[in-house]
């Protein structure tokens, strides 16, 4: 079949009968080993199960965590295993190993329609140095590669670059739609084109702000970021943190020709200190105060920010506006979530903490496309080349 894309999709292989190794985002939080936020689990599931009933016998790779390439038994993918055998509907066996011989042993006796997951890529130390030994172990003995992790697609390591390098590789059902999403905003999205952000600090973002400022119809900034913008703007922001060295790269975007497009906040949500219960007022951005700090975006604000994001034909969001886990400073996260969802835009929602905010507010499903990935969403808009699809490249020919 005609293919538009530089890479092989699962329509173009057959996998009946076939040993196909999958590197899917398994990277989920546990607590009390168990997961606490099964987002990316039910993302992964679909291309799992679609190669299971297809007849081949799936071994899935994953990281968790930063163990840094030792054992760490709190970030062993068991918990992650029984959550995918439970959404999936089909049984996993997790090994205790990476590329060792519980892996092997399990690897060699899987059957078609078995799934196993290996153990956290991560424990091995060759995983972040794309160690060409490690990347050989894993496509030992395997027919395919499917490449369905969009949250790592930004990392040449073992299990993603690796792998592909060294195996008949294709994307998976999740990586395509994030690309596909993605192409929309970084190729010729509908305009207007806001882009919000928010998140701790400035700096995470600066690389995006740079490489978007110039291409977007406005940009509306929020979170712990937005203070270090104001500070730039000469705003006495009181104890809100801001980040020194950055004031001065801000400024210069602030002041340069597209820098009229960043919207910042009239108004903040500013308490005496951090924490769920302190006291708080909506106080104007430019009177916070001596010994007290924004902890959301105010009401004002947004309304303002809603009323752009109504206007808008396409909205990318990156971070929450404010400490939303804490009621009292969730409204403009809120806010933001309900103006996109109500848009008609195309919107497209990146990051873990964005898309934990819209689940807990029950917006999950109420915009065109909730990522994923948090780095590898931001390094596409950067217009960075992934490692991750790079590697399929070569199989597309």
């Amino acid at each position: 079949m005609k293919r538009s894309r530089a890479f092989l999709t699962l329509d173009d292989v057959s996998v009946d009968g076939r040993r196909v190794l999958v590197r899917s985002d398994l990277n989920v939080p546990l607590r009390g080993g168990e997961v606490a936020d099964d987002f990316r689990i039910r993302a992964a599931a679909p291309a799992i199960r679609r190669l299971r009933d297809a007849g081949a016998a799936v071994v899935v790779c994953s990281h968790l965590g930063r163990p840094g390439g030792r054992i760490d038994d709190s970030l062993r993918l068991a918990p992650a295993a029984a959550a995918l055998a439970e959404i999936g509907g089909f049984p996993v066996e997790a090994a205790t190993d990476v590329v060792g011989p519980d892996a092997a042993r399990l690897v060699e006796a899987a059957r078609p329609g078995e799934v196993i997951l290996l153990e956290n890529t991560r424990f091995h130390p060759g995983e972040t140095a794309d160690d060409p030994e490690l990347a050989a172990a894993l496509a030992g003995g395997m027919d395919l590669f499917v490449m369905d992790a969009f949250g790592s697609a930004h990392r040449a390591h073992a299990s993603t670059a690796g792998v592909a390098a060294r195996l008949r590789s294709a994307a998976g059902p999740l990586l395509v739609g994030e690309l596909e999403a993605f192409r929309v905003l970084t190729e010729d999205p509908p305009r207007p084109f806001t882009v919000v952000l928010g998140g701790a600090k400035a700096s995470d973002k600066l690389p995006l702000i740079e490489a978007l400022l110039p291409r977007v119809d406005a940009m509306l900034v929020g979170g712990g970021m937005c203070f270090s913008l104001l500070a730039a703007r000469g705003v006495d922001v009181g104890a809100s943190p801001v980040e020194p060295d950055r004031l001065d790269a801000l400024a210069g975007l602030l002041s340069s020709e597209a820098g009229e497009r960043i919207v910042l906040p009239v108004d903040v949500v500013a308490a005496d200190r951090f924490a769920p219960d302190a006291d708080a007022a909506e106080v104007d951005a430019a009177s916070i105060g001596d010994g007290r700090m924004g902890l959301d975006i105010g009401p004002r604000t947004a309304e303002r920010f809603a009323e752009v994001i109504a206007r808008s034909g396409s909205v990318f969001w990156n971070g929450p506006m404010g400490v939303f886990e804490w009621e009292r400073f969730r409204g403009g996260t809120a806010a933001v979530a309900a103006a996109a969802a109500g848009s008609g835009a195309f919107s497209v929602a990146g990051g873990g903490d964005s898309a934990a905010a819209l689940r807990m507010l029950g917006r999950e499903g109420d915009l065109t496309h909730l990522s994923t990935g948090g780095g590898a969403g931001l390094e596409l808009l950067e217009g960075r080349v992934l490692p991750g699809v790079e590697a399929l490249e070569r199989w597309a020919a």
